[in-house]
C-alpha cells in the first residue's frame, strides 16, 4: 500500500497535464483579449482607407460689375443749334445730370424746358403747356425731337464754346415784367425773344462780351443759364 502513493501522484500529474493541454487547445492563444499586442497575434487585415474628399476651392468672389461710363460730360456744358426745318433754334445747358433747354423761333414762340440727363445721355425735358424735348447726348452734340404747341420738330444742337450758348435776363422796368432769352449760335447768329408783361417780340441784339442788350433807353443785363 505504501507503493501506491507515488503511483497516484504520477497519475494525478498526468491527468492535470492532459487537462491543461485540452484547455489550451480549446481557447487558443490567438484569442487573447489584447489582440495584436499579444505575442504571435495575427495582424488585422488592412482596411482600405476611405478617400478623403478634396475640399472644394472657395468660390472666387464674383467680379464686381463694371458700370458703363457715363456719356454725359462732367460739369457744365452748352449746346446750340437749329431744328431740321430751320424754323427755330434750340439750346441746352447741362450741369452733371440736370438740363435746361430753350426753344425759340425769334418772333412769337418760345419755351423753357428742364429735366434730368441719364447716364446713357438720354433726356426727357418738359415745359409749360405740354412742351417736351426728348434727346440723346452723343459725342459733341445733342440730337432729338422737341414738341411745342403740338408741333414736333427734329433738332441737332452742337457743343458750344463761349460766347455761344444760352442767356437770359429777367427784371422789372417801369413796373413791367421783362423776360428775355437769347440763343447765340456757333456761327455768331442770335435768336431770341423778349417778353414785356407776357407780350413777345424779337429780342434786341445781345453784346456777347458785356452781355448787355439795349432796351427802352437803357440796357438789360443777361447771364448764362445754369440748371
Amino acid at each position: 500500500m505504501k507503493r501506491s502513493g507515488p503511483l497516484y501522484t504520477l497519475l494525478g500529474g498526468l491527468l492535470l497535464a492532459l487537462f491543461m493541454l485540452s484547455l489550451n487547445a480549446t481557447t487558443g492563444e490567438g484569442n487573447s483579449s489584447y489582440g495584436q499586442d499579444a505575442p504571435g497575434a495575427a495582424s488585422p487585415a488592412p482596411t482600405s482607407a476611405k478617400p478623403t474628399a478634396s475640399k472644394p476651392p472657395k468660390d472666387s468672389p464674383s467680379p464686381t460689375p463694371t458700370k458703363s461710363p457715363s456719356k454725359r460730360p462732367p460739369g457744365k456744358s452748352e449746346y446750340a443749334g437749329r431744328t431740321a426745318d430751320d424754323a427755330a433754334a434750340v439750346s441746352l445747358s447741362i450741369r452733371d445730370d440736370k438740363a435746361i433747354a430753350y426753344y425759340c423761333n425769334g418772333r412769337d414762340a418760345e419755351s423753357w424746358l428742364k429735366g434730368k440727363v441719364e447716364d446713357d445721355g438720354s433726356m426727357r425735358l418738359t415745359g409749360k403747356h405740354g412742351a417736351k424735348l426728348e434727346g440723346t447726348l452723343a459725342g459733341n452734340a445733342v440730337r432729338g425731337k422737341v414738341e411745342i404747341d403740338e408741333q414736333p420738330r427734329d433738332f441737332t444742337a452742337a457743343r458750344a464754346k463761349k460766347p455761344s450758348g444760352l442767356y437770359r435776363a429777367t427784371t422789372e422796368v417801369r413796373g413791367a415784367e421783362i423776360d428775355g432769352g437769347w440763343i447765340v449760335l456757333p456761327d455768331g447768329r442770335q435768336v431770341g425773344i423778349l417778353k414785356e408783361d407776357g407780350t413777345p417780340k424779337k429780342a434786341p441784339r445781345l453784346d456777347p462780351k458785356s452781355l448787355t442788350a439795349p432796351f427802352d433807353g437803357g440796357e438789360l443785363t443777361a447771364a448764362p443759364v445754369v440748371p
